[in-house]
Formats: C-alpha cells, structure tokens, sequence
C-alpha cells in the first residue's frame, strides 16, 4: 500500500495544479497608474473615500504598492482630455492608465462632444463643435497615443446621467458605452464596465426615488465610489478573495471621509455665520452692504 501511494501522489499533484492556478494582478508594485478624467475621478482623489483612493488601498492590501498620478479635472470632455494627455499622463511616465470619459461629453447637450462625424452634422451643437472633434476620434487618439507610449490603459466605460436609466441622457450615452466595449476590445486592453454595473446594482435595489450611487445624479456618493473600485480592480486582475482583502481596507477611508465632510460643513457654517454677523454690525454702523 505504500508503495502505491507514493506512485500517486506526484500524480495528483500534478494534475491538480491547473484547477488552484489563479491569474496575478497586472499591476506590480512601484509602478504608477494615472486616473485620467473628469469631476467623478477629481472627487475619486479628493474625496478620502474616492475611487481612485479605494483602488490605491486596496491593492496595497494586496501587497501592491502603486503610486497614483490624479489626472480627472472638473467639466472635462473627450477633447480636453486629448489635448493635456501628454502633460498630465505621458510625461508623468505611468505604467497603467485608467480613462473615464462620456458623460460630460453628453450630459453638456450643445457644449458636449458629437459620437461620431455624422452625429456633429445632425446633431444641435454650438458653432465651436468642430474644435472638439468626435468622441469616437479622440477616445481612439487617447488609446493609442497611451499605447505608443508605452502606458497599458484600462478603460472604464461611462456610469450614469442620473439613475433614471430610462431618461434621454442614458439613452444618448448608451452608443458611447457600446464604443468604448467595442474598443477596448478591438485594442485588447482591460475593461472596467462600470455603466453595467450601475445599471445591475440600481435596478437590483429598485429605489426610484432614492440616489443609490450618486450624491446628485452624476458625482459618486460612498457606495458608488465602492462600486467604481470594485470594477477597476477587477480589471485589473483582483479575484474575488483578493476584492475581500480591498474592501476591508477601506473603512478607515470611509471614516475619514466622513470627518472630512463634517469639518467642511463646520467651516461653510461658520463662515456664513461671520459673514451674517458681519453684515449685522455694518448695518448697525450705517455702512452699505457690497452689491
């Protein structure tokens, strides 16, 4: 019997091997990832408990220590990402880079972005939207440039103009999304598709009246950030033992961001409060209030 046992045991060893063999994560550690978009990935910084804060934190909890290089600016559409890509990503000299991009390119109706040539002739813009190109033009420009230089992008498709999924914006959105899944795959790069996942979590909760995600329709409140950084680290190869290990990073990141908000509102009130008390004793002084 023994004899036997020792015979089997390389073999199924072996052979089991290939059922416990798991993917790494792409990202090692000392390499940086840029977080390139608009006010969402912005708020995804500055806010402590931000996307892009969660996704840092919880690849360290991993054991992977990744330098963040915040490139999201407020109000930012598919051009203006374009035009600073060299001076906020490129010449930071990232490993990884995340896009998030589309929603202000809709959601700014005659200001936005057209899809694609055919939508800037039909569409009813203002009389400066043939300098922002089309959205599928410089989406395309922003991969390959990042490609050219060596920078492995992630895409991220585009969340939600408020969380009736019904509404117009979402349905003008819906042909940019289907673009970038497209893309990504045509590219062969990581998909991050944060709008299927906002319209799974928003219909599973089926509160028509409540924000479920959002703070306001679009910027993230404390469960959409969670989902952001669940979907950009899961493209980023985190399986689901290594997601647990981020998730129970980030409480102290939550805390924290509450603070921040107290101490904000704190400040806005005493600041209104000295501005009323200030007003009061120039009345009392005869002196006129600035129009």
């Amino acid at each position: 019997m023994h004899r036997f046992y020792l015979h089997l045991i390389p073999v199924l060893a072996f052979t089991a091997l290939p059922h416990f063999a798991q993917a790494e994560i792409a990202v090692k550690s000392g390499e940086k990832i840029a977080f390139l978009g608009d006010s969402i990935t912005a708020g995804g910084w500055g806010n402590p408990a931000g996307y892009v804060r969660l996704v840092i934190a919880g690849l360290e909890a991993n054991g992977i220590k990744a330098e963040p290089v915040p490139a999201g600016i407020s109000g930012h559409k598919s051009d203006q990402m374009l035009a600073r890509l060299d001076k906020d990503v490129l010449s930071k000299k990232p490993q990884w880079m995340t896009l998030s991009c589309g929603v202000n390119d809709v959601w700014h109706g005659p200001r936005g972005v057209p899809f694609d040539d055919a939508m800037a002739k039909s569409g009813t813009y203002d009389d400066k939207v043939s300098t922002r190109g089309t959205y599928k033009k410089n989406i395309t420009a922003i991969i390959d440039q990042a490609q050219a230089a060596g920078v492995k992008p992630v895409m991220l498709t585009a969340t939600v103009i408020q969380e009736n999924l019904d509404n117009k914006e979402n349905g003008l959105l819906a042909p940019y999304n289907a673009f970038l899944r497209e893309l990504a795959k045509e590219k062969k790069i990581p998909l991050a598709d944060l709008n299927a996942m906002f319209q799974e979590r928003i219909k599973a909760e089926n509160k028509p009246n409540v924000k479920v995600l959002t703070s306001d329709g679009v910027h993230m409140n404390v469960e959409g950030n969670k989902l952001m950084a669940v979907g950009v680290l899961q493209a980023l190869g985190l399986n689901a033992a290594e997601l647990d290990k981020a998730k129970a990073s980030w409480p102290p990141l939550e805390a924290a961001s509450i603070m921040a908000a107290q101490k904000a509102a704190e400040a806005k009130a005493k600041a209104a409060a000295e501005k009323k008390a200030k007003e009061a004793a120039d009345k009392a002084k005869g002196v006129k209030a600035p129009k």
